[in-house]
């Protein structure tokens, strides 16, 4: 049995004349401006993997039928997380006619830039979680350490309901904010239908971090949900408010280290694969 092929488990593209991402400003810098597949392909070759997740960057179903066309256009993109109005009467009529497409795999709602703490816990929400349920969709928490304890009562309300952490739930690394992100995580770990992206924590660090500055971080993901249940992810390009690619990458491998091979094999591809259901495609 050969190993999964590796996964870049998170990334991003967008066009800014597309005029929908309100967070991404002129103060970003490096982030503002087009981020298209032509940039990113040579940073997987080179580093030998075959797949990516494309997840939303803009509340809109525009950009999500954005993404889903760019995904039609590029096999490496293996899945797109896209965004729709879960509030919404048609919500699930929505995730109905998304699911018809190859490539779709779940929702975000953009829960880290929503003003009230307790949304996911809102009732009219409910009906587009049991859709995601019924669809056999995914759910991409975008959660801070501050939604963590609302984020545990949704998850009892829906046992059922696939669920991954993104970017760890964006720790405080550089204020050392380790509690209580620990407690609440290990609280939310226990629940085996959770999963956690091993993403996002270089652009949590300081501008200077190094390698050792995200260990303890990590260290206490992989005792929280092991390596079956972490994904590893690039966020490209946000990650080059934080170095780039090259960096987190290179982090990453001293950072897996002291993995055997097969759970090393799961962080850098076989637990998105299986998570997010993707197809293995043979070599051109």
């Amino acid at each position: 049995m050969t190993a999964p092929r590796r996964v870049d488990a998170h990334q991003h593209f967008w066009r800014l004349a597309r005029g929908d991402y309100g967070w991404l400003t002129a103060e970003l810098g490096v982030l503002y401006r087009d981020h298209e597949p032509a940039e990113l392909l040579p940073l997987l070759v080179e580093r030998d993997i075959w797949q990516s997740v494309l997840v939303q960057a803009a509340p809109t179903d525009a950009e999500t039928d954005f993404l889903l066309e760019l995904a039609g256009q590029r096999d490496f993109v293996a899945a797109v997380v896209g965004w729709v109005d879960m509030a919404a009467r048609d919500a699930p009529d929505r995730l109905e006619e998304l699911a018809q497409h190859a490539s779709f795999r779940g929702v975000r709602p953009m829960i880290q830039d929503i003003a009230d703490d307790a949304w996911m816990l809102r009732a009219e929400l409910r009906p587009a979680f049991e859709a995601l349920i019924a669809l056999g969709l995914r759910f991409d928490a975008l959660v801070l350490p501050r939604h963590l304890d609302n984020l545990v009562r949704l998850l009892e309300r829906h046992p059922a309901l696939p669920v991954v952490i993104d970017h760890g739930a964006k720790p405080d690394i550089a204020g050392g904010g380790f509690e209580p992100w620990y407690e609440r995580m290990r609280i939310i770990a226990a629940q085996p239908h959770v999963f956690c992206k091993l993403s996002g924590l270089v652009t949590e660090a300081a501008a200077d971090w190094r390698t050792d500055d995200l260990k303890p971080y990590v260290d206490a993901l992989f005792e929280l949900f092991g390596a079956e249940r972490l994904m590893w992810g690039s966020d490209w390009p946000v990650v080059n408010l934080a170095g780039g690619y090259a960096a987190w990458w290179n982090a990453t491998e001293t950072l897996l280290a002291g993995l055997d091979e097969s759970d090393r094999a799961a962080v850098l591809g076989g637990t998105a694969v299986d998570f997010y259901g993707l197809e293995e495609k043979d070599d051109d």
